[in-house]
């Protein structure tokens, strides 16, 4: 356990680690396996007791690379729609772009804001603003604002989980994640309650 501890540590403190983190948010925003909060949340609780990786670098790579994997979901979802992968014409999947359809018509603004809290919800949303040709200038500001709000979010929780747990890493990494999972579900119910309609996650 000390030695997976220690190479976490090491690899937290290379300058490639905000790199990788860059990358993963801007895939994760058109191919939600790839588990960026995850990786920033984990990352992120290591900052109160090794002092790596720097705060501020880390949120940055995670809000450019959230801000670039969003907008390029937005030119996926306008060029090919949401139904040319067989993973889109999953019935989770399929039902996640009817919703976020049907909300964009209604709340762009504030679904927008919010569903990149939301894993799933934030593909879906991004993909079909794309395919229906929501105002591409109105999405571009728009997620500048998320991608900033979702990396200061996910950064501060990986930093509270690790004051709380400093002299235990793993554990502190792993109670970061749980807890971010945990709010992402709440705020997916949460928007589902307000709009009425199932969860993005059913």
């Amino acid at each position: 356990m000390d030695a997976v501890s220690t190479f976490i540590i090491s690899a937290a403190g290379h300058p490639l680690s905000y790199l990788m983190i860059f990358l993963f948010c801007a895939i994760d925003g058109f191919f939600p396996p790839v588990p960026s909060e995850s990786l920033v949340v984990a990352l992120s609780s290591l900052i109160p007791s090794t002092g790596m990786p720097n705060a501020w670098l880390l949120g940055l790579a995670a809000g450019l690379g959230a801000f670039v994997g969003d907008n390029l979901a937005y030119l996926i979802g306008k060029g090919i729609g949401t139904d040319r992968f067989a993973w889109m014409r999953r019935k989770r999947f399929q039902h996640a772009f009817a919703w976020a359809g049907y909300e964009l018509r209604l709340r762009p603004v504030s679904l927008i804001l919010v569903a990149r809290f939301v894993p799933i919800g934030r593909v879906a949303v991004n993909l079909v603003a794309g395919a229906t040709n929501y105002s591409h200038r109105r999405f571009v500001i728009l997620t500048c604002f998320s991608s900033v709000g979702w990396a200061a979010y996910s950064v501060l929780i990986g930093i509270l989980a690790g004051q709380w747990f400093e002299k235990h890493h793993l554990l502190g990494m792993v109670i970061a994640v749980a807890v971010a999972m945990g709010l992402g579900v709440l705020i997916d119910r949460i928007v589902s309650k307000v709009s009425g309609n199932t969860s993005l996650r059913k």
